[in-house]
């Protein structure tokens, strides 16, 4: 193992660990609270990257998706009686399958059209959740219960992060696979990959369920966590929230997802005292990072890294050139 590859994994070690015994360390509850939450939406930032950072297809329906997954797992397991575990599952699956027939319309267009058909796609299900009392609850919105081992908080820390790294192993291993390659192979140049036998409609359904499936989990833990379900669960602004989220951590890279959504989520919770204000320096910060930043958090200490690397390569070959001479 190199020493680059030694610290890397090193790193992410040490972060692991801190995460583990985080409960243990004296955090509030209510500091607990919100980085389940971050926890939660880092899933669905992850989801969108796949479809967007690897795929190069911008989707604003994961939030529509997010409330699928979770109001899925609500009417599974009080409407039909299902065991949790078994609804959670079916509830993801649905979620892919509705991506799919999503897809398989919205892919008949491209750019800007592909944009506003998922837009559009997150109006439709938002509307139907808050005025469909029957399926959903309506405005008033409907309880849900989970096993009684995650009622407690650190439990469900617990579930999350785990999911969370569950997330974490299926984009490193998408991203390694002969599919992932087909994916970035769309995203840099699409008629080139299809010159090269590149299924393209495929592989963009195939990202896009995925990337269903993965915010569909997302729904379902939210649901867990909060024990109660609302409209707002599928409003179409989770959709612009997971895009920030994505573009502020580095599209297309491992750990962006998770660095943006706990960057930026965490930093609102923390401008909370400063009310309303708190969104003008944010966007402030946000213009400031796209414009110097525009592959992210994650990406820009790659490029760092990089040149960093190559500053030493010259200073080490300046030295050897002196010593020579």
């Amino acid at each position: 193992m190199t020493a680059e590859n030694l610290r890397k994994y090193g790193v992410f070690i040490a972060a692991l660990v801190v995460a583990c015994l985080l409960p243990y360390i004296g955090i509030s509850k209510f500091m607990l609270n919100v980085i389940i939450y971050a926890g939660i939406f880092s899933i669905a930032t992850m989801s969108l990257n796949i479809i967007m950072g690897y795929t190069g297809q911008v989707s604003l329906a994961q939030g529509a998706f997010y409330g699928i997954g979770a109001y899925g797992l609500a009417l599974l397991t009080n409407k039909a009686g299902l065991n949790f575990w078994v609804a959670m599952l079916l509830a993801c699956l649905i979620t892919a399958l509705v991506g799919l027939l999503i897809g398989l319309l919205a892919f008949r267009t491209r750019g800007p059209y592909f944009i506003i058909v998922t837009l559009c796609f997150n109006f439709i299900v938002y509307v139907v959740i808050k005025n469909w009392d029957w399926l959903s609850g309506g405005v008033r919105g409907q309880k849900i219960a989970g096993p009684e081992f995650f009622a407690g908080r650190d439990a469900r820390y617990y579930l999350v992060l785990g999911f969370v790294l569950l997330a974490l192993f299926i984009t490193w291993r998408l991203s390694r696979s002969l599919e992932g390659l087909g994916f970035m192979a769309v995203r840099d140049n699409e008629p080139l990959a299809d010159a090269l036998g590149i299924n393209i409609t495929y592989t963009k359904i195939v990202a896009f369920m995925i990337s269903c499936f993965l915010a569909g989990l997302a729904g379902c833990l939210g649901a867990l966590h909060t024990g109660y379900l609302s409209p707002s669960s599928a409003h179409y602004m989770l959709s612009f929230n997971f895009i920030i989220y994505l573009l502020v951590g580095g599209a297309g890279t491992l750990y962006g997802p998770l660095v943006g959504t706990f960057t930026v989520y965490l930093a609102l919770e923390f401008m909370k005292d400063i009310g309303e204000y708190r969104f003008m320096i944010f966007g402030a910060i946000l213009i400031l990072t796209v414009i110097y930043f525009p592959r992210g958090i994650v990406g820009g200490l790659k490029s760092l890294r990089r040149w960093l690397k190559s500053f030493r390569k010259k200073i080490a070959g300046n030295k050897k050139a002196e010593e020579g001479a």
